[in-house]
């Protein structure tokens, strides 16, 4: 039988928008969006925003000195 790379996370529930987007609990389309999650109105069920955390200033680092460079405060 022939290898079948499967992904490791399987199916993951994002709240997409501009979508039409049903809650994975009671099928209903009313949606709370925050910044970081989505939340059914009617029974409180709470997936992730798909595109929180993608932009935004603090995500990466670069050019970062090692700690030790620093003088020791006294």
């Amino acid at each position: 039988m022939k290898d079948v790379h499967l992904p490791r996370y399987g199916y993951r529930m994002h709240y997409r928008e501009g979508e039409v987007n049903h809650c994975p609990g009671c099928s209903q389309t009313q949606w709370i969006v925050g910044r970081l999650t989505a939340e059914c109105a009617f029974c409180a069920t709470a997936i992730p925003v798909r595109a929180a955390g993608m932009t935004g200033t603090g995500l990466f680092r670069v050019g970062q000195r090692p700690v030790s460079r620093f003088p020791i405060a006294a």
